[in-house]
C-alpha cells in the first residue's frame, strides 16, 4: 500500500494557514493585501496609504517596510500622485495654486514636492480657469446688482484658491464684458481689506 508523498520539510504545505508563519509575516500579507486593494483603480499618497494599513492595525514597521518596497518598485510615487492631483483638479475644478497647495498638504504630500508640482500651472492656465468660473456663475446673478455679483464672484474665486489680483481684474473685466452696469451707490467693488461676504481678505 503507497503512502500520500509528504512535503518536503523545506517547503510548506499547500494549504497552510498563513497565521501559522507568525504575526508578523501574517501583518505583511494583510498589510500587502490592503495596499494593493488601495491602489486599484487610482494613486494615493504614501501619506494616505499609511494612514489605512494604522487604521487596520498594522504594526508600523511592517507598514514602513512595505511602503517602502512599493515606492522602490513604483507603485507609490508622491510626485507622480502630486503631479496628476494637480493636472486633474486645476482645469477640472477651477482650483487656483492656494487651494491646491491645500489640497496636497491634506493629502500628505511634502511641501517641497507639492511646489514641484505646482509650478506646471502657467498663470495663464490659472487665470482661463477663474474666467470660466465667473462666466458660468454670471448667467445666475443677472437679477443682481454689480456690487453684489461682484462680491459673489470674488468670493467664490477666492474660496477656489485663487488670489487677489486675479479675483478683482477677472471679476471687473467679465463683469464689464457681459454688461452689468456699476452700482450708483457704492461702485463696482467692494473694499479688499474685508473680503466678499467676509470669507477672503487678500
Amino acid at each position: 500500500m503507497q503512502h500520500p508523498a509528504r512535503p518536503s520539510p523545506d517547503e510548506p504545505a499547500p494549504h497552510e494557514d498563513t497565521a501559522l508563519l507568525g504575526p508578523e509575516a501574517d501583518a505583511e500579507e494583510v498589510a500587502r493585501k490592503i495596499l494593493l486593494d488601495q491602489l486599484t483603480g487610482q494613486a494615493r499618497s504614501r501619506s494616505e496609504l499609511a494612514t489605512k494599513l494604522s487604521k487596520k492595525r498594522v504594526p508600523d514597521g511592517v507598514a514602513e517596510r512595505l511602503l517602502d518596497r512599493f515606492e522602490e518598485v513604483g507603485l507609490v510615487d508622491d510626485a507622480a500622485f502630486a503631479r496628476a492631483w494637480v493636472e486633474s483638479r486645476q482645469p477640472g475644478k477651477g482650483l487656483g495654486r492656494r487651494a491646491l497647495a491645500q489640497e496636497l498638504r491634506r493629502k500628505g504630500i511634502d511641501d517641497e514636492v507639492a511646489r514641484d508640482a505646482l509650478d506646471q500651472v502657467e498663470p495663464e492656465d490659472e487665470e482661463e480657469a477663474a474666467r470660466a468660473l465667473v462666466q458660468r456663475k454670471i448667467r445666475t446673478l443677472r437679477a443682481k446688482d454689480r456690487a453684489t455679483a461682484t462680491r459673489r464672484l470674488a468670493g467664490m474665486l477666492a474660496r477656489k484658491g485663487h488670489g487677489g489680483e486675479v479675483v478683482w481684474r477677472v471679476v471687473r473685466e467679465e463683469l464689464d464684458a457681459s454688461g452689468f452696469g456699476a452700482d450708483a451707490e457704492g461702485g463696482d467693488e467692494p473694499d479688499p481689506a474685508g473680503g466678499p461676504e467676509g470669507t477672503w481678505s487678500p
